[in-house]
């Protein structure tokens, strides 16, 4: 070989190489399911079901993930929304005043499905039985508990005595057919009494029995590394709120109740628009088991435009 025809080699294998880390970065982990959870469009829901729902099929949304109270969750449950109404300004609905079998057959009319669902911790607790049949009637694998109510985590020995309840909570679930998942917010994620809240329940559940919801908003909110806790616990995230922030911010306190989280809906952006490393996110996620990345923008302004950017920016990561 001459020294031309090693400079010409050369140089096509340098550019083959940078052509091979441009499409690795720019085209990555796609994700091909991309779902969203309702608290991102509540309003548009409330005033129109159905269109609501084509609207977001027609974006490329295959799956939703809804909140409740539903029918068949408790009083107690329903008078904890009725109580934080005035706070976030729409009515918690899980079917958005459908029953579950005409609710059903919108999504099904939409080509969309509903694998998980946001529940309370005294429905799953107290009425496991009536919460599988409605999981069961949306064909949904998952129901998930948003937050642990903050008189139930004051101390070390609560987070403890909820690993307790969580095993219970999942053993039930899997005896009627459907999994049980803790969707974390931005308490538990920083030292109490010299050891992390959370660290307590991955300890000390049941990996068969007790899977995660990690939320990019909280858990960046509350200090803690998403990709470091997906790498740690892997298999144990199935499912992920993607979401976006316009600049890193902390909560103004423990990120324990609700003030605070809505204090930091104004800095939430579409996916894509922020400063969350997104791509490396979703791929280590992938890596490491997860199965649902679901969209989620809090009551969103204008989400017929930003829930389109963030579904397309996932399909082209």
């Amino acid at each position: 070989m001459n020294r031309r025809q090693f400079l010409s080699n050369s140089s096509q294998a340098s550019l083959a190489a940078l052509l091979a880390s441009r499409t690795s970065l720019f085209q990555g982990p796609n994700v091909k399911r991309v779902g969203l959870n309702l608290f991102s469009c509540p309003k548009l829901l409330e005033s129109d079901v159905a269109g609501t729902l084509k609207l977001l099929a027609g974006m490329g949304y295959k799956d939703l993930e809804l909140y409740g109270p539903y029918s068949f969750s408790t009083e107690a449950a329903k008078k904890h929304w009725e109580a934080i109404v005035p706070q976030v300004g729409f009515s918690g609905s899980g079917f958005f005043g459908k029953d579950a079998k005409t609710f059903r057959k919108m999504l099904d009319d939409s080509g969309l499905k509903a694998p998980s669902l946001h529940t309370d911790l005294d429905t799953l607790s107290t009425s496991m039985g009536n919460l599988a049949e409605g999981a069961h009637a949306m064909s949904s694998r998952y129901v998930v508990l948003p937050s642990i109510p903050d008189d139930k985590r004051k101390t070390l020995d609560d987070y403890k005595k909820m690993a307790e309840l969580f095993n219970k909570i999942g053993a039930e679930a899997k005896k009627n057919g459907i999994r049980y998942a803790y969707h974390n917010h931005g308490y538990g994620l920083s030292p109490m009494e010299g050891q992390i809240p959370l660290d307590i329940i991955f300890k000390n559940t049941d990996p068969d029995l007790v899977f995660f919801e990690m939320d990019l908003y909280w858990t960046t909110a509350g200090g803690a590394d998403p990709i470091k806790l997906l790498t740690e616990h892997k298999g144990r995230y199935r499912l992920m709120h993607v979401k976006d922030m316009k600049q890193k911010v902390r909560f103004s306190g423990d990120g324990g109740d609700p003030k605070q989280w809505i204090e930091l809906w104004d800095y939430m952006t579409t996916v894509g628009d922020g400063v969350l490393d997104i791509p490396n996110i979703v791929k280590t996620a992938k890596a490491n088991g997860m199965e649902h990345f679901i969209v989620e923008q809090d009551i969103v302004k204008l989400p017929e435009i930003a829930l389109k950017k963030s579904y397309d920016h996932l399909q082209i990561l």
